[in-house]
């Protein structure tokens, strides 16, 4: 290892060991009280979009949190986030692309 990576590596290993438990409880507290969130808006008669929408920007917020604390990714070097971030945009492009239109095909099915 070379002295620039084992610095990362050393930067990386502090970080790291300077967050509490605590603040883990504090997120895992959020994740909670967002999920108690979005059951309570299920059994709530709104409009199927204002809930969607809502209880969407509560999965992503979720989503961030969970990657960001309990899978460490907040810890990393911003190589590894920018190499995240993009796979994770490649993933929702070839979904558009292959995944909904054969999904919205059931629209035009019809009931028989």
């Amino acid at each position: 290892m070379d002295t620039i990576q084992q610095a990362i590596a050393e930067r990386v290993a502090g970080e790291h060991r300077h967050h509490k438990k605590a603040q883990f409880f504090w997120v895992w507290g959020a994740l909670l009280v967002m999920t108690a969130i979005e059951v309570y808006l299920t059994y709530q008669n709104m409009q199927p979009t204002k809930m969607l929408t809502i209880l969407m920007g509560l999965s992503l917020i979720k989503a961030a949190l969970i990657i960001g604390f309990f899978m460490h990714l907040k810890y990393e070097v911003s190589r590894m986030k920018w190499l995240t971030m993009c796979s994770v945009v490649a993933c929702l492009i070839l979904m558009t692309i292959f995944f909904f239109p054969d999904a919205f095909r059931i629209l035009s099915l019809g009931v028989k």
